[in-house]
């Protein structure tokens, strides 16, 4: 078979620059080994996170960093064995994550953070999906008061330079958008402008389903079979051989395996992180998707129940499940919120790739004709989805990308 155009990685990079290349007239086959949206798609705290214009730095402080080395914390954890593989990706992070150079990485990321909602609610109008939305924001609550200050001052600064709005909330404002949390609570903020997802997943097979109305199709396949055939690309699918003129590879934490085959060899890490569904006690309702900020854990509203996040671990990509830190995570939590019974039998694990300058790669590939390149979109990846879909498929296709991609080119890494 031959088409124009083969996208590897059925999450939501890959789905939505199927779409975008499929609307600008290619024929265009979305490749994944397992179902569309059921890796790194899956499980994360569903929001589209316009208010996320600064990536997550690498802790500067010495002070904070001790209590990291303590590996008993739930917005981190570490497996020792796995660090000596890890350190040059981690001092490279560390090094870009120095007040100065993060400044300007903020800056240079800012217009797919920018772009993120508009691009999203393109796709969701498309795809029926708005059952899935919420556009009320998100929100942090906080436990002390020297906390609270520095993040309103932090989100001051963001809605000066970015224009990210927000709302400052008492107490008293926490109690009353959340009557079921618990605890000594000296204050919260609202992020007025983020979207939130029901269902991650659902979001992109809804996705998945308006991509195929366009003309588009799915098959199952292995990224390990891709290769030059003549001044195109081939892989193997379980309907047999496929040649494309361009392959576009989103493959998330798989990638660096995918394009180290090919001869490129880029600095991608993994932060892995957990999440469980939890029903709620009594008749507690919990109404807003919420961050207890010092603590680290996320307790989002979805259809399958009270989903609780984890933050980043420090492990090899395929290592055992350790889910230390939702454990950690459910403990407080049960504490500040009625949660019931876990509804899943185990804890759902996945790994988000990463950049050690917080930036995805998005571009062609330096040394390949008809190669691209979408992956290490970290925490990001669901918001940046659509927006990093419509810049790939506008640079395959010829037109001018509608913002500047340079700072997220694959050059940069000198692969």
């Amino acid at each position: 078979m031959k088409k124009d155009a083969i996208v590897l990685g059925a999450g939501i990079v890959g789905v939505s620059t199927a779409i975008h290349l499929q609307r600008r007239g290619r024929q265009v086959t979305l490749i994944d080994r397992k179902q569309p949206g059921q890796e790194t798609s899956f499980g994360n705290a569903g929001l589209i996170q316009r208010e996320g214009v600064v990536p997550y730095g690498f802790p500067q402080q010495f002070g904070l960093l001790l209590k990291y080395a303590l590996n008993n914390r739930i917005d981190a954890h570490y497996h020792l064995r796995a660090l000596p593989g890890q350190l040059a990706f981690l001092a490279k992070y560390w090094w870009n994550s120095n007040a100065k150079r993060h400044e300007l990485i903020s800056r240079a990321y800012a217009p797919l953070i920018e772009n993120s909602i508009l691009e999203h609610a393109d796709l969701i109008k498309a795809s029926d999906a708005e059952h899935l939305i919420r556009k009320d924001g998100w929100m942090e609550i906080f436990r002390t008061e020297a906390v609270r200050d520095a993040e309103f001052a932090e989100a001051a600064r963001l809605k000066r330079e970015f224009g990210v709005d927000f709302e400052g909330m008492t107490s008293a404002d926490v109690a009353r958008a959340e009557p079921n949390i618990i605890g000594q609570f000296v204050g919260g903020l609202r992020w007025k402008d983020p979207w939130s997802v029901l269902d991650p997943a659902g979001l992109t097979n809804a996705y998945m389903r308006y991509f195929e109305s366009l003309g588009g199709r799915f098959v199952r396949g292995d990224a390990a079979s891709l290769g030059q055939a003549g001044s195109g690309w081939r892989i193997m699918t379980s309907e047999g051989p496929l040649q494309a003129d361009d392959a576009v590879l989103a493959l998330g934490p798989w990638a660096d395996t995918a394009t180290y085959r090919l001869g490129y060899n880029f600095p991608l890490g993994v932060k892995r992180g957990y999440h469980m569904h939890y029903a709620t006690a009594g008749n507690a309702v919990l109404n807003n998707w919420t961050l207890d900020k010092e603590r680290g854990y996320f307790l989002a509203p979805m259809n399958q129940g009270i989903r609780l996040t984890t933050g980043a671990e420090f492990a090899s990509r395929d290592a055992p499940k350790t889910p230390v830190q939702l454990d950690r995570a459910e403990a407080v939590a049960r504490t500040v919120f009625p949660l019931g019974e876990r509804l899943s039998p185990e804890p759902w694990m996945g790994a988000r790739p990463c950049t050690p300058d917080m930036m995805p790669v998005i571009g062609k590939a330096p040394r390949h004709e008809g190669l691209w390149f979408g992956f290490g979109h970290a925490h990001h990846g669901l918001t940046l989805g659509p927006v990093t879909g419509r810049v790939l498929a506008e640079m395959i296709t010829g037109e001018a990308p509608f913002i500047d991609v340079s700072a997220y080119a694959p050059e940069r890494f000198r692969p």
